[in-house]
């Protein structure tokens, strides 16, 4: 009964200041009789819907190219776009840079499109590499499978079909090897991308990983967005998307506050200020994350879905991807056992993941990370920390492209 009252009051409080601070997915922890209400109210997706498509077949289609500019995430806001068909929809993909340079994959968070990123990868591309990115399924203007989890065999298909689309070789034997360099839930794929194939890279850099967040961490409400069935999905989905359409947390979290959905959705959003001075993009020096992140919650069908299922089954908790960084780890330490006549049959020859974060990081906490990681990963691990938050990728872009760089 307690729990009862303590949920409906927080599910009041919650409508009351919906404006600012609506903790979206909290009010999952409602009785089942509000579920009930509320299912009379709001209709499901319906069950036969399997693909649900980005603004580039919704929304595209009508613009004129004076309108795609004006775009919070105009068609080609990087650089070599381009559109890859495959068994799971349309896959969004830009690659640039020198064709004989050092590779580099970029993958993104949660939240964000791969622009997030873009200042990271020209900065790359100044340097002589060869760059690619690509938007996760859902988010920007890649198509969202709606029948399957967000889980790593998904992603790491994802990965798979990217690079098998390059007019170059990124994987073979003549082709050299590639940097995977992943952030937040991209450094949680990015990890479990190599556990299975680390001999397709050269080197591994996470930037403030998901994967390793204890499950201590993250609330009670919080917790409820894993249940199933509690709350109709389309709820969840309203509420997902009211959050988002808020913009960025404007007050800094305690560091004693244990995580909510909030706090994940906005964390990779930077202030108001940080975007202003940001250049993702060249051609659209105008662009922010804030800005295409409430674009794309307002355009693309399958990111509030995408995003439910990233929560759920992605690379985020510790304790679900323990077992994949110890494989990593194990892997790591095994290099150590190949002589040095063998280095063409190692994988990450330098035997280290790089680990970059922000000492002000709410989401991934410094001293948690540094415990965790050196454990899982048999001290296989290098640390760099910068004067930032959770969304320094986009705003040190420059200070992180340069680290990379000095791995080749």
């Amino acid at each position: 009964m307690a729990l009862y009252h303590q949920t409906v009051d927080f599910l009041s409080n919650s409508w009351a200041n919906h404006r600012t601070q609506l903790p979206l997915l909290a009010v999952t922890g409602a009785s089942f009789t509000l579920g009930v209400v509320l299912r009379s109210l709001f209709t499901g997706r319906e069950s036969g819907e399997t693909l649900l498509p980005s603004p580039r077949a919704k929304l595209l289609p009508g613009l004129s190219e004076a309108e795609n500019r004006s775009l919070p995430l105009p068609n080609d806001v990087l650089p070599g776009a381009r559109d890859v068909a495959s068994p799971y929809g349309s896959i969004r993909i830009y690659e640039w840079g020198r064709e004989d340079g050092p590779k580099v994959l970029l993958v993104h968070g949660i939240t964000t499109p791969c622009i997030a990123l873009g200042g990271v990868a020209h900065a790359l591309v100044d340097r002589g590499c060869r760059v690619m990115l690509f938007d996760l399924f859902g988010r920007g203007y890649s198509d969202c499978p709606a029948d399957l989890p967000q889980d790593d065999r998904l992603f790491a298909s994802q990965i798979l079909l990217a690079l098998s689309s390059s007019p170059i070789a990124w994987t073979g034997k003549e082709s050299g090897k590639f940097c995977l360099a992943g952030y937040s839930l991209g450094g949680g794929i990015a990890a479990a991308f190599a556990s299975y194939f680390p001999q397709l890279l050269s080197s591994l850099v996470l930037l403030a990983p998901a994967g390793l967040v204890r499950d201590s961490q993250i609330s009670f409400q919080s917790r409820l967005l894993y249940s199933r069935g509690l709350m109709p999905e389309s709820v969840l989905g309203y509420l997902v998307g009211r959050r988002l359409r808020a913009g960025p947390l404007v007050t800094p979290k305690p560091n004693n506050k244990k995580l909510n959905a909030a706090d994940a959705l906005t964390e990779e959003l930077p202030s108001q200020s940080a975007a202003e001075v940001q250049i993702l993009s060249r051609a659209y020096p105008h662009i922010n994350i804030p800005s295409a992140v409430a674009w794309q919650v307002n355009n693309h069908t399958g990111f509030v879905h995408a995003f439910m299922s990233s929560m759920r089954h992605g690379p985020i908790l510790g304790q679900r991807q323990w077992n994949t960084w110890a494989r990593l780890g194990e892997y790591l330490s095994a290099q150590n056992s190949i002589s040095s006549n063998d280095e063409d049959k190692k994988g990450l020859p330098n035997d280290k993941i790089h680990i970059l974060c922000g000492n002000n990081d709410a989401i991934i906490i410094k001293d948690e990370l540094v415990t965790d990681a050196t454990a899982v990963l048999g001290g296989n691990a290098i640390f760099k920390f910068y004067e930032a938050g959770h969304e320094f990728p986009s705003t040190k872009y420059d200070d992180v492209a340069a680290y990379i760089s000095k791995l080749f």
